[in-house]
């Protein structure tokens, strides 16, 4: 009587296991998102581009990358259709963002 007890809670919580893997994988691509774009534009504030190229690059696969100066503030934006594990299931779209202020030599 309890193993069938406990084989029907199991399969009830299976989707409950899983969908707290995909919040999870949501969140991880998050946080490199803002990683991404945190580094970008710290690179960039310091007005080394090669630099900010090689950050850009280890954003996630399908990220874009954009940024802006104004003034002496330099904003990188990185969206992203976040998609943790197969293409059916549905996309989240991601906007982080991060701004730094141009180091002292890198103001224009």
């Amino acid at each position: 009587m309890v193993t069938a007890e406990l084989a029907l809670a199991s399969l009830a919580l299976a989707p409950v296991v899983a969908a707290l893997g995909w919040v999870f994988g949501v969140l991880g691509l998050a946080f490199q998102c803002q990683g991404t774009a945190s580094e970008v534009a710290r690179q960039l504030a310091r007005g080394d581009q090669a630099a900010a190229a090689r950050a850009e690059a280890a954003a996630p696969t399908g990220a874009v990358v954009r940024a802006s100066r104004s003034g002496d503030e330099v904003r990188v934006v990185v969206t992203l259709q976040a998609r943790p594990w197969v293409a059916w299931l549905p996309a989240v779209p991601l906007e982080l963002g991060a701004t730094m202020l141009a180091e002292p030599e890198e103001r224009r």
